[in-house]
């Protein structure tokens, strides 16, 4: 190995280790919490403009681009790719509730599955910020805080939304499903 490349590793190695970059990433969720974020975000193979004015394509996919030019699969989207580019974006909710759990925190693969869809649907600045998020990391019970928390995330200009007081019961229900398959933490 060349003396810069070494070094560069040795770096890269002593900043992980220190806490400084984290070289972790969330898990993918399971099949359940996925239907359940198709559902919600409903299917559309071409961009429309979403209710908050954004350029949006396939299960929720905000376009950074004019005309979703970002989008690297031809229009009308299939249901396959539309799946590939959620999974994607799905990246970004994964790692936040990953990375913002305490190390203490404990959640099988279905409550994991609903808060990755409740940041999904929020934004990672939201959960970052929220007494969901303080509770789990002062180690109460994830069912009990996930119960009492979630409903409450159904405002939309000030008011109760029916499509989000729906979706926060589903994400209530998945995690209330018990299941032996711990997936947080997975890396601290």
């Amino acid at each position: 190995m060349q003396p810069f490349a070494k070094n560069i590793l040795t770096l890269a190695l002593a900043l992980v280790f220190l806490g400084l970059v984290s070289a972790c990433t969330g898990p993918a969720i399971n099949q359940a919490a996925l239907n359940l974020i198709k559902t919600f975000e409903g299917f559309r193979a071409s961009p429309y403009i979403d209710p908050t004015g954004n350029p949006t394509v396939g299960y929720g996919h905000i376009c950074h681009k004019a005309h979703c030019a970002d989008v690297h699969y031809p229009f009308p989207l299939s249901t396959a790719h539309a799946e590939a580019l959620l999974r994607s974006d799905l990246k970004t909710a994964q790692d936040c509730i990953t990375l913002k759990t305490a190390a203490r925190v404990k959640l099988n693969e279905n409550q994991y599955g609903a808060l990755v869809s409740w940041a999904f649907n929020e934004g990672c600045g939201a959960v970052t910020t929220s007494t969901l998020l303080k509770r789990l990391n002062e180690g109460q019970n994830p069912n009990t805080v996930i119960k009492a928390e979630l409903p409450k995330w159904n405002i939309g200009g000030g008011h109760p939304i029916a499509g989000l007081t729906r979706r926060r019961a589903a994400e209530v229900k998945l995690a209330l499903k018990p299941s032996s398959k711990q997936v947080i933490p997975a890396c601290h």
